[in-house]
């Protein structure tokens, strides 16, 4: 089976840094032909402005159409999307554009991820996120039947602050993405923390 892994980073959040970075790691181990939207460029002062927001959506999105228009989607049978942040949003809509059946690890999604959200996956939060009100990411992934783990005291990097403590974490977290990726479980049969 052909499998494909498109890593969508988040502003100021690239591939390289922890969540991608393993989560890249482990879709290879499991077979994955790994790829990467490096796009940038984005507006300062992008949290807690909708208008610059937008903007970097937009512009993330059609930087991605860009960057993965020689992707034969059509030849893969599993096509797998890890985003972080703004990237939940640009590859949910990337997906749907292209009418692409995908299966996703939205990593801190935004409130306005959840309007193109509509492809199986599982999502992480942490309680301290100032990018994305806890309660409205619980509706979203309520009503988008995503299940969703929530890391207690974690930003929006999923991070406390205590390396120690950050780094337990990620080993959950990647342990939850590595079973979803491997489909050792599938979104119907999983719950949340």
């Amino acid at each position: 089976m052909k499998k494909i892994a498109v890593i969508f980073p988040g502003i100021g959040y690239h591939t390289d840094k922890p969540l991608l970075y393993y989560s890249k790691k482990i879709a290879a181990e499991a077979g994955y032909e790994i790829v990467e939207a490096p796009y940038g460029g984005f507006p300062k002062g992008v949290k807690g402005s909708k208008k610059k927001m937008e903007r970097a959506f937009f512009s993330a999105l059609s930087q991605a159409e860009e960057l993965l228009k020689e992707v034969d989607f059509s030849q893969y049978e599993d096509i797998l999307f890890i985003s972080k942040s703004v990237g939940t949003a640009v590859a949910s809509a990337y997906g749907a554009k292209y009418h692409l059946h995908t299966r996703n690890v939205y990593y801190t999604p935004v409130e306005a991820s959840f309007q193109f959200m509509n492809q199986p996956g599982i999502a992480f939060t942490g309680t301290n996120d100032a990018w994305a009100d806890l309660d409205a990411v619980n509706r979203g992934c309520e009503t988008g039947g995503f299940p969703l783990y929530i890391t207690e005291g974690a930003d929006h990097s999923l991070e406390t602050g205590d390396v120690i403590t950050d780094l337990k974490n990620l080993e959950t977290i990647m342990k939850i993405t590595k079973e979803y990726i491997r489909c050792e479980m599938t979104p119907a049969s999983t719950g949340g923390e």
